[in-house]
């Protein structure tokens, strides 16, 4: 790398940037970014323009000598970039409402990275991802690839076995949330506070929790069994676990196995909740819409607060935290998804896991786990399963492959069920998965 950092970050039109840009700022001592390519789509184009300028802002204000630069050509972004971070939603926030609102008709979840949701977002996003890999080989072959676009595991599984691009590493806020709530509920530094993390994205476990180098591990599951402690991020509204199950599992579960261990409540609460105040995706939309409305106010030079109700707590943090550890070959512990290697003895070596990872300039050097414990393995294999067979229908186009892994899902509670999902949800984001209808027809 030559003199300061060249970053690209593919969907930079998102509400989440600025929180991005505060890092760059805050870390720039360790990290001196020198250029930052913001690069969106056509359709992005405006909220492109709002961000772009809150981030010029932002800089000019810290007095840091940071170029943004503002593109919807992603070639020139990517030409010789060191870093390359992608945090993009196709078809925005209207297909993750779609995702979330067809499901329920048929009494499954719907949520943006889980059961039906978590699919067609992967069978959406996997082919985009791949096509931003391909200009990656040609452009900046040298560079890594920070994604943070969900569902992280299956697009980082994707890359993993469908790209030649091996300086891959999958990101996710959950982790270091959990982290941060677990030192609040402590009432210690944050820093105090380690976590061994094993499993998939959104399907990670805590095998143990440190404080000090001191296992206290069942304390907070105590504290964790409490409704009012469940859930560590926004867009997850948490119920309380059992305090029997949780003994019995003995390991931290991370806010989005409500899902899988209370399904029955939280299609409950979803449906409720979208009766009430709308879907996640709706409620979203208003919270951007207030958001951009910030932004655009050319006096604001700081991440406004609101921010936070978004979701993307921590989000900067891990961000920053990892691009400076592989910049600065700072051989930290930090989780991150990444190829397996032999770290989860369960799950095959090339596939992508989520783990504790030693972080080098040479990129994430998982720990290693072993077998995970039997009362959770079961479960992570099975969605392992599921991640795989969708990667597969999004790079093939396979409609029958699509509704197999809708059908291994746990979400999903039969072939027939799943079948029905598939074909209304391919009906509806047909724009969006030209690989299925080049093939067969709906």
């Amino acid at each position: 790398m030559g003199e300061g950092i060249k970053i690209a970050t593919i969907g930079g039109g998102s509400s989440y940037t600025p929180e991005l840009v505060e890092g760059f700022i805050q870390h720039y001592d360790e990290l001196p970014v020198r250029e930052l390519w913001l690069v969106d789509v056509e359709d992005g184009k405006e909220k492109l323009a709002i961000v772009g300028n809150l981030a010029r802002r932002m800089i000019k204000k810290a007095g840091l000598p940071i170029d943004v630069h503002l593109t919807l050509n992603r070639q020139e972004a990517l030409q010789d970039a060191d870093f390359v971070t992608t945090q993009f939603r196709v078809g925005l926030l209207d297909a993750r409402a779609k995702d979330e609102n067809i499901p329920m008709k048929y009494g499954v979840l719907g949520q943006e990275t889980n059961g039906p949701g978590g699919l067609f977002k992967g069978l959406r996003t996997i082919p985009v991802i791949l096509d931003i890999c391909r200009d990656m080989e040609e452009f900046c072959p040298e560079a890594w690839l920070i994604n943070f676009t969900n569902p992280a595991g299956m697009v980082t599984e994707a890359v993993l076995r469908y790209s030649s691009i091996e300086k891959v590493v999958g990101l996710c806020n959950v982790p270091i949330g959990m982290e941060m709530g677990i030192a609040e509920l402590l009432e210690v530094d944050p820093s105090r506070v380690r976590i061994d993390f094993a499993g998939l994205n959104h399907m990670v476990y805590g095998l143990e929790v440190y404080v000090d180098g001191k296992s206290v591990k069942h304390k907070v599951m105590e504290l964790l069994s409490r409704p009012e402690h469940s859930s560590f991020v926004k867009n997850i509204d948490g119920m309380g676990w059992e305090p029997e199950f949780l003994r019995s599992l003995n390991v931290l579960t991370c806010p989005y196995h409500m899902y899988y261990y209370k399904t029955k409540e939280m299609l409950e609460k979803n449906r409720k909740s979208a009766q009430e105040e709308g879907t996640r995706a709706e409620v979203v939309q208003k919270l951007e819409q207030e958001l951009f409305e910030l932004y655009k106010d050319p006096d604001l030079s700081v991440k406004p607060q609101q921010l936070e109700e978004r979701g993307g707590a921590y989000y900067s943090e891990a961000a920053v935290r990892l691009i400076t550890s592989i910049y600065t070959d700072r051989c930290d512990i930090q989780p991150v998804n990444t190829v397996n290697n032999g770290a989860i003895a369960s799950i095959p070596a090339e596939s992508a896991v989520e783990v504790s990872c030693v972080i080098t300039k040479e990129g994430p050097k998982p720990v290693t786990v072993g077998d995970l414990p039997v009362q959770v393995s079961g479960l992570v294999q099975q969605i392992k399963s599921f991640e795989r067979v969708a990667a597969e229908a999004a790079v093939t186009g396979d409609y029958d492959k699509a509704v197999l892994a809708l059908t291994i899902n746990p979400l999903t509670p039969s072939d027939t069920v799943a079948a029905q999902i598939v074909e209304e949800m391919m009906e509806a984001h047909q724009p969006y998965l030209p690989q299925f209808f080049q093939t067969i027809k709906v």
